[in-house]
């Protein structure tokens, strides 16, 4: 989208994941989520609102609102304008409710526009004004134009987009949650990554086969009392030995009378 800059979320990408190519494309507003629906992008960052109908949305950030005008334009000569004071205003689009408002219901119809920049090209030869986020405004940065701030106009919102699988039961793929993670700022080495699970799954069971192959594959008897001399329980334990052995430091012959062992 005109306006979002994902190159600190690609880079880390490309630092977490070096094996798996991730490419990014521009797309206008209008074609936002047919892209996707197409199947021409895996995810996409958008602009709400946005039809969430088969689709799973998670909000990121908020867009400041700016107003662009000529350099020359009163406005510009401020840090921040409140849109009360845009009333009197010809603004060249018709999707700010707050400005419709308290603006001339009789203000002349909107000229032809197709895009943002035509809109601009409008705004640069001074015939209105246009209210956009500050990314955007940015984004179609012109020398002759600049932007301020603007209160009582909400904000805007960019979240990123994915179709849900056909199988509502399914997982997440493993690589959209890796990138879900790392623009929601999950840390390299955080256990939620899947890419960290993985590894930490890997280790231990590495960590496993180690301790299998170092003890040949038996497992380590608890030191109590045994039934089998010095392959079982350690000696001088208080154990239920059989004859010939020692145990708790006294010697056992054969089976005494009532079947008790003798002790000297």
């Amino acid at each position: 989208m005109p306006g979002v800059t994902p190159g600190k979320w690609i880079h880390r990408w490309e630092d977490r994941m070096p094996g798996v190519a991730l490419v990014a494309e521009p797309v206008t507003q209008p074609r936002q989520l047919r892209a996707l629906r197409a199947g021409e992008a895996d995810m996409a960052f958008v602009r709400f609102p946005v039809d969430r109908d088969g689709l799973h949305v998670i909000p990121l950030y908020f867009e400041q609102p700016v107003v662009v005008a000529p350099k020359d334009h009163p406005v510009a000569a401020f840090d921040e304008v409140a849109v009360a004071d845009l009333a009197d205003e010809y603004l060249l689009q018709d999707d700010v409710p707050e400005w419709n408002a308290i603006a001339d219901p009789a203000r002349a119809p909107l000229p032809a526009m197709r895009t943002v920049a035509d809109a601009l090209d409008l705004v640069e030869a001074g015939i209105g004004l246009l209210i956009l986020p500050m990314s955007v405004a940015r984004h179609f940065n012109r020398k002759a134009l600049a932007h301020t701030p603007v209160t009582g106009v909400a904000e805007t919102r960019i979240g990123l987009a994915w179709l849900r699988p056909a199988d509502p039961s399914a997982d997440t793929d493993p690589l959209f949650e890796e990138f879900i993670g790392i623009v929601r700022g999950r840390g390299a080495n955080s256990s939620r990554q899947p890419s960290v699970h993985a590894q930490q799954t890997e280790q231990a069971q590495r960590a496993a086969a180690k301790k299998s192959r170092d003890t040949g594959g038996r497992t380590t008897a608890p030191r109590t009392g045994g039934a089998h001399g010095k392959g079982g329980a350690g000696r001088g334990t208080r154990g239920a030995g059989t004859g010939g052995t020692k145990s708790g430091g006294s010697k056992s012959g054969g089976k005494g009378r009532s079947g008790k062992r003798g002790r000297r």
